[in-house]
């Protein structure tokens, strides 16, 4: 099966245990949310999971292969994607070519790479500010054109830190649908870190909850809601 799995991660930072023994699986076609308080470690986790942060102890694999080790380049080219709490566009260059440098980074040469850039775009209502530079973009459109650069890469697991941050109501209607539908395109493993509880528990077929860089539980929306240690330690609300 082609599975991402975590197998008791560990990270500590000068005697902190940031994460403390996480287990975490995604299997391809999946949506998992990725949930918890301020500080629970779940950022640190999707380092790891990118390949930006070794881990301190435990393992990560895809299938038969270990994937703890190896820089983000080359997690990228087995499948591994990322985005960032921050677009981190490159401000000065277009919207297409900012897309068009994801398809260059899987090796396509540079006529695919820009025909696929604009295909891209165009998928995502972004082909009218192919031209622009990015830094020129509101905030909603920056985050949808860094979700553009990772998709130009073909995942095979997408991992998405806070893109809905900051959305406003219909456009976060908006990317709950363009996530199911990149799930749908792409047949890839989505794992979205987010704090709009409306959104997870749209989109999300499974949620995973951290607490104090501990799993806290995990399970669909709908158990994970009704957890009473979630509700406590997530949502503030006493048992």
């Amino acid at each position: 099966m082609d599975r991402l799995d975590a197998a008791g991660v560990e990270v500590g930072f000068e005697g902190v245990r940031a994460l403390d023994g996480v287990d975490l699986t995604l299997a391809r076609g999946e949506i998992l949310g990725l949930i918890g308080p301020n500080g629970a470690g779940k950022t640190t986790l999707v380092n790891v999971l990118s390949g930006f942060l070794k881990p301190t102890a435990g393992r990560v694999s895809l299938g038969a292969r270990r994937l703890d080790g190896l820089t983000p380049q080359q997690l990228g080219r087995a499948g591994i994607v990322r985005t960032f709490q921050s677009a981190r566009l490159f401000g000065g260059l277009s919207v297409a070519d900012n897309v068009e440098i994801g398809g260059l980074g899987r090796g396509l040469g540079r006529r695919r790479a820009r025909r696929e850039a604009f295909a891209l775009l165009e998928w995502l209502g972004l082909d009218r500010y192919a031209d622009i530079p990015s830094k020129a973009l509101p905030f909603g459109l920056e985050r949808r054109v860094g979700i553009a650069r990772a998709l130009a890469l073909d995942p095979r697991f997408l991992l998405l830190d806070e893109p809905a941050a900051g959305l406003g109501e219909a456009e976060a209607q908006a990317f709950v649908h363009l996530v199911a539908e990149i799930g749908k395109r792409y047949s890839c493993g989505i794992l979205l870190i987010e704090h709009n509880m409306p959104v997870v528990m749209r989109v999300c077929h499974r949620v995973h909850v951290l607490a104090g860089g501990r799993t806290l539980a995990i399970g669909t929306p709908d158990a994970v809601q009704a957890d009473a240690a979630v509700r406590q330690a997530y949502l503030g609300v006493k048992h």
